[in-house]
């Protein structure tokens, strides 16, 4: 039984990292979200999530810039609609208001869920049926201590849980970048598949020296070698060498997807709801992807269960997902906000049963993580780790 749309909420949530996660462009220590509480007539919830890494330092908008999107420009026009019309309302946001794909995306993450729901299936039903019962895992190994990134990848090969490993590089003197993933991916050599990610960080002349290097010691795959804009370096790159190209802030839209593939310039796409604007716009990006004959990766922006969920069920019907995925947010954070946690076992990430995307909230600890102006102290590996709630992201 359906019913109309009665009140969208979007809270603002902080949680710590178990560890430092090092990118080109900073260090996060906590990650923050945008999560928007979609609820009808009836009292039915549908969630939806949008998180950025880094916030303005990776792409355009915030958690709260991605807060006062929904509120003040998106929300009012969802109360009393009706949350099956999917497609209609999510090209009728493209009208309401330009770009703001993060917003667009948590919004139409919860109205999916919440969709779902209400029909009493799971949300993939809705986005074409299931394709991948489960999909491989990767894990980012991202201390930037090589002995370190070995021992952890050890201990999750023990552990069943990853044969994919990505490193975070291009923070530093790009010899010892590449000496350092090499050493990495000639440990892990018949074991485990490294790759690495640079999050733009080289011009042409650096990548190409430093992917020599890499490709000679078995690194699988080079995410965003170069600035996004270059699609002509990508090109020349993926020309030039064996070891797979992935374009990830290169590709957000399905128009960056046609021109990639027009050119040549990837041999494999980055999907990502928030990036892409929505679960609708994802699929028409892998619906480019597979028209050209490149694969697909299922991306992360470290979120919680609530939008690990969605992502898992927008690419469990994804047949150009050839290449894993890298959901492990939920893993990297000191805790979650969900009831019971998505399964990840036999190297895999496993669709969660029930209806909607299959998570409920767990409101004490919504509660506890939520923004507020005071500060709060949450044990961290046996000392007090200090949050500020006021966190800029």
């Amino acid at each position: 039984m359906t019913s109309p749309i009665r009140s969208i909420e979007t809270v603002l949530v902080d949680i710590p990292t178990r560890r430092q996660h090092r990118l080109s462009f900073g260090t996060i220590t906590a990650q923050n979200y945008a999560l928007v509480i979609m609820t009808d007539e009836d009292g039915r919830i549908g969630l939806g999530e949008a998180s950025t890494i880094g916030g303005p330092a990776w792409a355009e908008e915030s958690t709260e810039t991605i807060q006062i999107m929904i509120e003040r420009y998106l929300a009012p026009h969802m109360i009393g609609a009706d949350p099956q019309h999917l497609l209609r309302y999510a090209r009728a946001m493209d009208v309401w208001v330009r770009g703001n794909r993060f917003a667009k995306a948590a919004l139409q993450m919860a109205q999916l869920d919440l969709a779902a729901r209400q029909l009493g299936v799971p949300a993939v039903q809705l986005m074409g049926g299931q394709v991948h019962d489960s999909i491989p895992l990767a894990w980012t190994l991202a201390s930037g201590d090589t002995d370190r990134d070995i021992e952890e990848g050890e201990e999750k090969l023990a552990q069943r849980k990853h044969e994919i490993f990505k490193l975070k590089i291009g923070y530093g003197d790009p010899a010892k970048d590449v000496a350092h993933a090499s050493r990495i991916a000639r440990h892990f050599s018949g074991r485990a598949r490294v790759q690495v990610d640079v999050n733009q960080a080289w011009d042409e002349a650096c990548a190409v020296s430093s992917i020599a290097g890499l490709e000679e010691a078995g690194i699988s795959l080079i995410e965003q070698p170069v600035a996004r804009e270059r699609l002509d370096v990508m090109q020349r790159l993926a020309h030039r060498f064996d070891t797979l190209i992935m374009a990830d802030e290169s590709l957000s839209t399905s128009a960056d997807a046609f021109a990639l593939a027009r050119s040549a310039a990837a041999d494999v796409f980055a999907l990502k709801l928030t990036k892409a604007g929505g679960p609708w716009a994802t699929l028409n990006t892998a619906a480019v992807a597979q028209a050209a004959g490149i694969g697909c990766y299922g991306g992360c922006m470290l979120e919680t269960s609530v939008g690990t969920a969605a992502y898992l069920h927008c690419f469990s019907a994804i047949p150009a997902i050839t290449h894993g995925c890298e959901l492990f947010g939920p893993l990297l954070l000191v805790d979650d906000l969900v009831t019971e946690p998505l399964r990840m076992s036999e190297f895999s990430i496993h669709l969660h049963p029930g209806a909607g995307f299959g998570v409920d909230l767990d409101l004490a600890k919504l509660d506890f993580y939520r923004r507020d102006p005071r500060r709060v102290h949450i044990p961290m590996n046996g000392a007090n780790h200090v949050v500020p709630r006021i966190h800029a992201s």
